[in-house]
C-alpha cells in the first residue's frame, strides 16, 4: 500500500491529520493507540495524539534528512515511546519506513540522552535552540502548525509556550532561515 499520491508534489502544501494516520493501516494505528493507552493509562484519543505526532515526527525525518538528520529528538518521552513500540513492529515499521514515508528509507533510532549529546557535540546555546527552531519552522510548513493537542508533545513548543508565556499563534509565526 502506498500513499504516495496522497502527499501534495508541492513542498508548500500542507498535509492532513488524516494523511498522517493513513500511512499505517487501521488496525496497526487502531494496535498503537490501545497499547499506548494501556501503557501510560491515557484515553484513547490522548494515546492517538501521541501516534500522531509520533508520525509527524517520522515524516519530518524522512522528508527532510539533510535538515534534521542527527538532530537531537525534539518531542517528548512519552512520543519517544510510541516510536520505540512502533519499532518493535519490524515488518510494519520497515513498510512504514520504506514504502510510506516520503523519503523511502529505514530510520533508524539511536538513543542517546541530552547530556551525552551535548557533551559529545559540545553545541552551543544557540546552536541547540536554532536546531529546535528548525524543528518548528518545518512541522508548521508541513503540517500547518501547533494545535493545542499536537504542541505538549514538542518539547522546544512546550517551553516557549508553558515558560515564556508565548501564545500557539506567535509559536506558529515563528520562521526559520533554515525551513
Amino acid at each position: 500500500m502506498s500513499n504516495d499520491k496522497h502527499f501534495a508534489k508541492n513542498k508548500n502544501s500542507i498535509i492532513p491529520t488524516h494523511v498522517i494516520k493513513s500511512l499505517l493501516s487501521q488496525d496497526m494505528f487502531d494496535e498503537v493507540v490501545l497499547y499506548t493507552s494501556r501503557q501510560n493509562s491515557l484515553s484513547l484519543i490522548d494515546a492517538e495524539h501521541l501516534l500522531i505526532e509520533c508520525l509527524k515526527y517520522l515524516y519530518l525525518t524522512s522528508a527532510f534528512p539533510d535538515k534534521l538528520g542527527g538532530l537531537f529528538l525534539p518531542v517528548e518521552q512519552h512520543v519517544d515511546d510510541v516510536w520505540h513500540y512502533l519499532i518493535l513492529q519490524t515488518r510494519e515499521y520497515r513498510s512504514l519506513c520504506e514504502k510510506r514515508l516520503p523519503g523511502h528509507y529505514f530510520i533508524e533510532h539511536r538513543a542517546m540522552p541530552y547530556e551525552k549529546y551535548g557533551r559529545d557535540r559540545e553545541p552551543e546555546r544557540e546552536k541547540m535552540i536554532e536546531e529546535s527552531l528548525r524543528w518548528l519552522a518545518l512541522y508548521q510548513k508541513t503540517f500547518g502548525g501547533f494545535a493545542r493537542e499536537s504542541a505538549r508533545h514538542w518539547t522546544m513548543v512546550r517551553y516557549l509556550h508553558e515558560q515564556l508565556g508565548m501564545s500557539l499563534d506567535d509559536i506558529n509565526a515563528l520562521e526559520s532561515q533554515h525551513s
